[in-house]
């Protein structure tokens, strides 16, 4: 009975921790679309090269992505959780997403031609485009992992999703 009472303390103790540290400014990121580690939320505005986490915005593909597994289920609009990336493009920049990869104002952006199928040999979402970004939009994706769920899939996104701007702090 001891070790089950010294089990609940301690999980409750992290939790507890974790609550805290979370309120604070700290953030986990435990997907393989940027490094493994701690994350923390800084007062900066979201421009172009920031890290940022955000919200999805309720749509199908994003349906789709939680369905798959793509992304975890949360407490943002729609059940998602909220993701990580970076910041590629953004107000007045030339964006093209084709089979060969996202390019932003003329430039292949490094791992991110998209993939036909995932791992489990089902058909990805399709996201076409040849546009130039209007004041609110912007375009997410990772550079680290070929194989994330990003811009690439699901196109821009309203400014207005992004929650907060991220700095790494340990990373793996």
């Amino acid at each position: 009975m001891r070790k089950s009472v010294k089990g609940l303390l301690l999980a409750l103790g992290f939790a507890t921790a974790s609550v805290i540290g979370a309120l604070a400014g700290a953030r986990v990121n435990s997907t393989r679309s940027l490094p493994l580690g701690l994350y923390w939320t800084v007062n900066a505005p979201p421009r172009k090269g920031a890290l940022v986490m955000f919200c999805p915005p309720k749509s199908p593909v994003f349906d789709e992505a939680k369905t798959r597994g793509y992304i975890d289920a949360g407490f943002c609009p729609g059940g998602y959780r909220q993701m990580i990336k970076k910041i590629v493009a953004a107000k007045g920049d030339h964006v093209t997403v084709s089979d060969k990869g996202v390019f932003v104002n003329g430039q292949l952006l490094g791992n991110s031609k998209p993939f036909a199928e995932d791992s489990g040999d089902r058909p990805m979402p399709h996201y076409r485009a040849d546009c130039t970004l209007e004041d609110n939009q912007v375009l997410l994706m990772s550079d680290y992992n070929p194989l994330s769920f990003d811009g690439r899939y699901f196109g821009p996104i309203n400014q207005a999703q992004i929650r907060s701007v991220l700095r790494p702090v340990f990373t793996w």
